[in-house]
């Protein structure tokens, strides 16, 4: 049985092109509204066509968010026991999806994800659709991982970062196509991609110190902000950061970024014991047992910014 790897996001708001928490919002009253949209009011369309799903369990309801896969892609299936091969002809009125289940937990705007496949939507195809949805109309949203409490601190204190070095593995690229990238740290990433197809790469980049290249550490940790939620499952992540005072010395640390976003890996089984597929309430368990496992870590990090 396969482990998968659930993820922790905060929700905030966005104003004048600022991020802040809010105030809980009452995520179970708007999936409720969404179940009740035509499937024209569920979907976005932007650089992927994004559709919502409302699934209710124990009463509760959790959104399955879908990634349309394209029209041109070629699919196929085969039958282990004979060997036959079937490829699948998408028709006009019906399309393939890949699926990520999404938990939305009772305080501090937090998400649990679990992508079902490594192309379905990570958090920034959530921030994409509920935008574009207008789930809350004239709020706009910001999609951003949990990270413990200290790390934290550490990040949102740094004025820049001197060095990166990110190793991500074959399976987290497909979301480098997500939403709008266009950081050097998403851009180069993705041109690898793009010329070697499915690999890994492990990347490392030093920006030397000096006041004048000020601006390149700014934009540095602006890149690797950017692509938080690659990071976030990348095999190995860490930065310099820097930390600079108006008249002082530039002082730096090195702050190692995968171990302190909080996820969780699950064992999430696809059939029960008569062969029925439960990946969806599979998935929820998972969610909802790690959110527990992990909700004194969680309350305290998105209680940060009051302390």
């Amino acid at each position: 049985m396969k482990e998968r790897t659930i993820g922790f996001y905060e929700i905030v708001t966005v104003t004048d092109g600022q991020a802040s928490r809010t105030r809980q919002m009452d995520w179970d009253g708007a999936l409720a509204d969404v179940s009740r949209v035509p499937i024209a009011g569920r979907t976005v369309n932007g650089d992927a066509q994004l559709v919502g799903t409302i699934a209710t369990y124990n009463m509760q309801d959790h959104l399955l968010l879908h990634r349309v896969k394209d029209g041109g892609e070629w699919l196929s299936v085969m039958n282990w026991d004979t060997g036959d091969l079937r490829e699948l002809e998408q028709s006009a009125h019906e399309g393939y999806l890949d699926t990520s289940v999404v938990c939305f937990l009772p305080f501090g705007n937090i998400v649990g994800i679990m992508q079902g496949a490594r192309s379905a939507p990570s958090q920034k195809g959530l921030q994409s659709w509920l935008n574009g949805i207008q789930m809350f109309p004239g709020t706009q949203f910001e999609v951003r991982p949990v990270v413990a409490y200290a790390e934290y601190e550490r990040l949102k204190a740094a004025s820049g970062a001197s060095s990166v070095e990110v190793k991500v593995m074959a399976n987290k690229m497909g979301a480098l196509h997500e939403g709008n990238r266009r950081g050097g740290l998403a851009r180069t990433l993705r041109t690898a991609v793009d010329a070697y197809g499915e690999i890994s790469v492990t990347m490392i980049i030093t920006v030397p110190r000096g006041k004048q290249l000020a601006e390149h550490r700014e934009r540095l940790l602006a890149d690797l902000d950017e692509i938080s939620d690659i990071v976030s499952g990348a095999e190995r992540a860490r930065a310099r950061l820097v930390y600079s005072e108006p008249d002082g010395p530039e002082r730096s640390q090195l702050v190692e970024l995968v171990e302190h976003s909080i996820t969780a890996k699950k064992r999430v089984p696809a059939t029960d014991a008569e062969g029925n597929s439960i990946r969806i309430v599979s998935a929820v368990d998972a969610i909802l047992s790690a959110a527990v496992e992990h909700q004194d870590a969680l309350q305290l990090a998105v209680d940060a910014l009051e302390r």
